[in-house]
C-alpha cells in the first residue's frame, strides 16, 4: 500500500511538471521611433504555447516606475515567473505582456512637445507590436497596467484613449491632490529634476497647477471627463496603506464614486515596494484576463 501511495505521489508530481510550461522572455528589443528621434527598448513575454500554435493573443502593456526601465518588471517584479504560474494555474488566459522603456517621461507629452512619449506609444508602439507579433489587435483584447509612474501612465493612456483599451490596472499610481502637488516636499531643484521637463522648470506653489498639468492629472480628468467615455474601460486600482501616494489614490477613488465611474479599489497592507507589487500582479493578470474573456 505504501508503494502504491508513493507511486501516485510521483505520478501527480510528474503530471504537474509536465504540464506546467514556461513562457519565453525577450528583453531589451529595440524599435525605432520617428517621433522621439531614437530607438526605444522594450521587453516582451510570449506565453508558452505561442510558438506551438497559430493563435493570436491578447496583450497587456505593463509599465515601469520612475528611473526604472524595460527590465524592471522582470528583474525585480518577476513578471514572467508570475505570469507562468498564473496562466498555468488557469487563473488567467495566455497573453502577451509588453514592457516598454519610458525613461522619466511619465508616459506623457511634455508641455513644450519636445518629448512626445504618449504620441509614440499610441501611434508608433502599439502598431509596431500588433504588426510584429500575433496579437488580437482590437480594443477588447488590449489592457494596460503599471506601478508608480507607470500607474499614472496606465490611467492616462486608458482615460485619454478609451477606444484602445478594455482594462486598466494602476498600482500605487503617482496621483496627487492639487494641494500635494503644489506643496511638493522636494526642494526646487528636486522638483525641477523630476517634473521640470514635463511641466516647466522654476514653477512654485500653485503656479505648478498649469493647464498641461490638469490635462494629465487623473483626478481632474475624471472630474471634467465624459463619463460615457471613461466607462468604456474596466479599472482596477490598488495602493498600499503605507504608501506615500495613498492620499491621491483615495481622492481619485472618491472622485470616481462621485462621477459614477465603475471600478475596483484595493487598499492592502504595504508600501511603495516591489514586494507589494509582486503580490498585486497575479490579481492584475486575473482582472485583465476576465476583461479578455468573451
Amino acid at each position: 500500500m505504501k508503494n502504491l501511495f508513493a507511486f501516485f505521489l510521483f505520478l501527480i508530481s510528474y503530471v504537474t511538471v509536465t504540464f506546467a510550461q514556461n513562457g519565453m522572455l525577450k528583453e531589451s528589443i529595440k524599435v525605432k521611433s520617428a517621433i522621439l528621434g531614437k530607438d526605444i527598448k522594450y521587453s516582451i513575454y510570449l506565453p508558452a504555447d505561442y510558438e506551438k500554435t497559430n493563435r493570436s493573443y491578447p496583450v497587456l502593456y505593463l509599465l515601469h516606475g520612475y528611473t526604472d526601465d524595460e527590465t524592471g518588471w522582470t528583474q525585480y517584479g518577476e513578471a514572467h515567473l508570475i505570469a507562468d504560474r498564473t496562466i498555468n494555474n488557469g487563473d488567467a488566459p495566455s497573453m502577451i505582456i509588453v514592457m516598454p522603456d519610458a525613461g522619466v517621461t511619465w508616459y506623457q507629452n511634455s508641455y513644450d512637445n519636445k518629448t512626445r512619449y504618449e504620441d509614440f506609444f499610441i501611434t508608433e508602439f502599439i502598431p509596431h507590436i500588433d504588426a510584429t507579433y500575433r496579437t488580437r489587435a482590437k480594443r477588447e483584447f488590449r489592457a494596460v497596467a503599471g506601478l508608480s509612474m507607470g500607474g499614472l501612465g496606465t490611467f492616462l493612456l486608458a482615460t485619454k484613449h478609451p477606444d484602445l483599451f478594455t482594462a486598466a490596472a494602476p498600482l500605487s499610481a503617482a496621483v496627487w491632490t492639487d494641494e500635494e502637488f503644489s506643496a511638493n516636499g522636494q526642494d526646487q531643484a528636486g522638483w525641477d529634476n523630476a517634473f521640470g521637463d514635463l511641466y516647466g522648470k522654476g514653477l512654485r506653489g500653485k503656479d505648478r497647477l498649469t493647464a498641461h498639468y490638469y490635462k494629465n492629472a487623473p483626478i481632474k480628468i475624471v472630474e471634467a471627463g465624459n463619463p460615457d467615455e471613461l466607462k468604456k474601460v474596466r479599472y482596477y486600482i490598488d495602493c498600499g496603506d503605507d504608501d506615500f501616494l495613498i492620499k491621491g489614490n483615495m481622492a481619485l477613488h472618491a472622485m470616481m464614486i462621485d462621477k459614477k465611474i465603475p471600478h475596483e479599489f484595493r487598499v492592502r497592507d504595504g508600501g511603495h515596494t516591489w514586494s507589494y507589487w509582486r503580490t498585486a500582479l497575479p490579481e492584475v493578470l486575473k482582472f485583465v484576463g476576465l476583461s479578455f474573456h468573451r
